[in-house]
């Protein structure tokens, strides 16, 4: 009698099972046909998912759900057809004139890259200003005590975007004065992601809100404390100040970006300081990004938003977007075309060096072709899955014959990129899949041989501390990470 029993209970517990296992397949059947069918993702992606979802039922399930997703973008990606406020007129000249051949400028290096130039502003709305003065800060305290003293000055109204804010000293001091401006009748204006900046409620802002200041937050979690939205993150980092200063770049607010966290050491990133029409541009996207998280506080159109000021100097500069609401993946079309373009050499920082097949195959051309391109990324990861795919690629340009650097001075996040020593990029797009299509990000394209070379010398600062990588030593490798590149290859379509 036992002993039929437990075969009862055996066999009940083998249909449980059976029957866990065809709900799973059938999960991840009907997944599989999403992802073929309905959402037409490019190949890559969509072999990276199925083998994620084959050979980890279960766990891919639940990392489609947080990573692999695609929103309907008519409903969350509205507010590119507002209108471009500020530079209509603007745009529309420099459209007539490139048409009509009637393009031209004291700039040498805008007038030799007219189809770069032409490629944003067509496409991307990224009016050409040549009134630029430029400050670039290649160290957090610098870059903070420039941006605290101008936050002090302001008179009219700051606004101020980042991708991460943390509560930690520098975020707390970073509200606690923009607060006193407030109080003292500056107009406030803070935008923040939900993800990028999890540690950060709204209740660190009360004091600032009591004074008149206002927040907002993009892409919010339907549960407190929890976003399950990994993709459509707003990594741009902006700030304006009445108008006529804007920041632009990789640094976020916090403690690690001074070189406070001892995981990361020294915090190595860049980010400019400009002042000039290209503020403008800067100003208009902040207002796109403000309009579309706010539902109470629409930023209309307003003279003082965008004043009149002398000029300041003569760096051409376009302010070029690009995220998953644009039809074109821009920042990356930006860089192929200066890739492309280039007659001598190519440098390259990223803290995540995941090209797709286009941006790769532009690369080894151009290293194939006996370009000097050099590319440097970090000796530590903060993600373990895309740094097994960036040394990988790397070891990639490594057999076209790039130069790779690792910077050994603690964490590399800058984000740059200088061809000829003359025309140079500079801002939040890494160079991965994520950045090129799934976040939205922003980048500053500098026309002017003084920035490129200046930038140049930073670049030369940082090999000094940096370990070249030979492909000796890259063919060295043990097998394990052999393995782990190898899957890291497989997964970097969706990383």
């Amino acid at each position: 009698m036992k002993l039929n029993i437990a075969n009862q209970k055996g066999s009940q517990m083998m249909d449980i099972y059976s029957d866990i296992v065809s709900f799973t397949f059938f999960l991840n059947l009907i997944l599989a046909i999403i992802v073929i069918f309905l959402e037409h993702k490019d190949a890559g992606p969509t072999w990276a998912w199925l083998m994620v979802l084959f050979f980890i039922p279960i766990l891919g399930f639940i990392l489609y759900l947080l990573f692999g997703q695609t929103l309907t973008k008519g409903k969350l990606f509205q507010w590119e057809d507002r209108k471009k406020v500020g530079i209509e007129e603007i745009l529309n000249e420099q459209l007539i004139n490139f048409r009509t051949k009637l393009f031209s400028s004291r700039n040498e290096v805008a007038k030799n890259n007219k189809g770069l130039i032409y490629m944003h502003l067509a496409n991307n709305d990224a009016i050409l200003t040549s009134d630029n003065s430029v400050d670039i800060f290649t160290d957090g305290k610098e870059k903070f005590d420039a941006l605290f003293e101008d936050i002090k000055n302001a008179e009219d109204f700051i606004h101020l975007q980042y991708y991460i804010i943390n509560n930690d000293q520098l975020g707390k001091r970073l509200i606690q004065l923009l607060t006193e401006k407030a109080k003292h009748g500056v107009k406030v204006r803070i935008l923040y992601d939900d993800l990028g900046s999890r540690s950060l409620r709204k209740k660190a802002f009360k004091d600032l809100m009591d004074a008149g200041g206002e927040v907002e937050v993009f892409f919010p979690s339907f549960f407190p404390l929890i976003n399950l939205r990994i993709n459509y993150r707003n990594h741009r980092k902006l700030v304006i100040i009445d108008g006529k200063i804007g920041y632009i770049g990789g640094f976020n607010v916090g403690d690690e970006y001074l070189g406070l966290k001892e995981k990361f050491g020294y915090w190595r990133d860049t980010h400019l300081r400009i002042t000039g029409s290209a503020v403008y541009a800067i100003q208009t996207r902040f207002i796109l990004d403000w309009n579309q998280a706010s539902y109470r506080h629409d930023i209309d159109y307003s003279p003082d938003l965008f004043p009149t000021f002398e000029k300041t100097g003569e760096i051409g500069m376009q302010i070029v977007s690009s995220g998953p609401d644009s039809e074109w993946e821009q920042i990356k079309y930006g860089y192929i075309k200066m890739i492309s373009s280039a007659k001598k050499s190519i440098w390259i920082q990223t803290p995540y060096f995941i090209p797709d097949a286009s941006l790769l195959d532009a690369l080894r051309i151009a290293a194939l072709t006996g370009k000097d391109v050099r590319i440097m990324i970090p000796n530590k990861p903060d993600h373990l899955f895309v740094y097994w795919a960036t040394t990988y690629h790397v070891g990639e340009m490594l057999k076209a014959g790039a130069k790779i650097f690792i910077y050994d001075n603690g964490f590399i996040h800058s984000k740059t990129i200088i061809v000829d020593e003359q025309v140079s990029s500079v801002g939040t797009a890494n160079i991965d899949v994520r950045s090129f299509k799934l976040n939205f990000e922003v980048n500053a394209f500098l026309y002017n041989e003084c920035i490129a070379k200046s930038l140049t010398e930073s670049y030369l600062k940082d090999i000094e501390v940096s370990k070249e990588w030979t492909l000796e030593e890259y063919n060295k490798r043990s097998w394990f990470i052999r393995f782990k590149e190898s899957i890291s290859r497989l997964l970097s379509p969706i990383l």
